[in-house]
């Protein structure tokens, strides 16, 4: 299909049943209605048709495409499938992933670790490869949800936050590759979310279960306003809380006194979980 003159504007959403994914549709849908096209993708087929229902309700156009980002061949048909479709993408949004909550010492197996790679950052760099020649042509954007946790490290998160720092680096190194191309690239980092993503973490026994930390939350709605709204004024860099930017520089200019804030965070966080809190978002 090529694109008219007058086209949509298409963004490709993975991660997009619940959570920051879903957020980030539907106030997406509300601000652009009728003059935009959303490609929404997850594995919940029943929930991306909720998301879905929302979004057309503000007179968006919706593609749903069931996708595990941990298959290279689902991540080139999702792309496919959004050109076919709409003639182009204008953004991608590389959202999906997992979390894994578990000291690296208590670890039985490390093939939970591969498959968190394969999810965290394969999926979104599978995309980005799918994608990139027609986002040349848009001179589009790419935005990658990541975690703060990937900047400063998180005590039990190892393979969370490894995942993710790799997701950084590989977009610190696109963007310089990109530079000139018209392409944007941008990436946020938000920190303590209230999603369910902590319901499908990977725990020390490899299986996948509810992790339990948490205290000081943002609201999932919440952060998809500010990543929208670093996106909107194409920071490379989007941090949600003064605090977060505070944290990274930090660690930047006084490594040793910033981990000793850390883990006294972390001692004070888990005496939250001991007193009842099973919470535990770490997008």
């Amino acid at each position: 299909m090529k694109r008219s003159a007058a086209h949509l504007q298409v963004i490709v959403i993975t991660g997009a049943s619940d959570g920051i994914g879903a957020e980030l549709a539907v106030q997406l849908a509300a601000r652009h209605r009728s003059s935009l096209a959303l490609v929404l993708a997850a594995r919940n087929e029943e929930r991306l048709q909720m998301v879905a229902r929302t979004c057309k309700r503000y007179g968006s156009a919706c593609l749903i495409v069931r996708t595990n980002v941990a298959s290279e061949s689902e991540c080139k048909h999702l792309i496919r499938s959004a050109v076919e479709q709409f003639g182009g993408i204008d953004i991608l949004i590389n959202n999906a992933g997992r979390t894994a909550q578990a000291s690296f010492t208590e670890r039985r197996d490390l093939g939970w670790h591969q498959e968190l790679m394969r999810v965290n950052y394969w999926g979104s760099v599978w995309c980005t490869h799918a994608a990139l020649p027609h986002l040349r042509e848009s001179r589009g954007k790419i935005l990658t949800i990541g975690t703060h946790a990937s900047l400063t490290g998180v005590a039990g998160a190892s393979a969370y936050s490894a995942s993710k720092a790799a997701l950084s680096a590989f977009y610190q190194c696109l963007r310089d590759e990109l530079c000139g191309s018209g392409v944007a690239v941008l990436m946020a980092y938000p920190h303590n979310v209230a999603t369910h993503l902590q319901d499908h973490a990977f725990l020390s026994t490899g299986v996948l279960g509810a992790s339990g930390r948490g205290s000081r939350l943002m609201p999932a709605s919440e952060c998809a306003l500010r990543i929208l709204h670093g996106m909107e004024k194409n920071q490379s860099r989007i941090m949600l809380r003064r605090t977060d930017r505070l944290t990274h520089w930090l660690y930047l200019l006084a490594p040793r006194f910033a981990n000793r804030l850390q883990r006294l965070w972390h001692r004070e966080a888990d005496d939250t979980t001991q007193q009842g809190n099973s919470l535990h978002p770490h997008h």
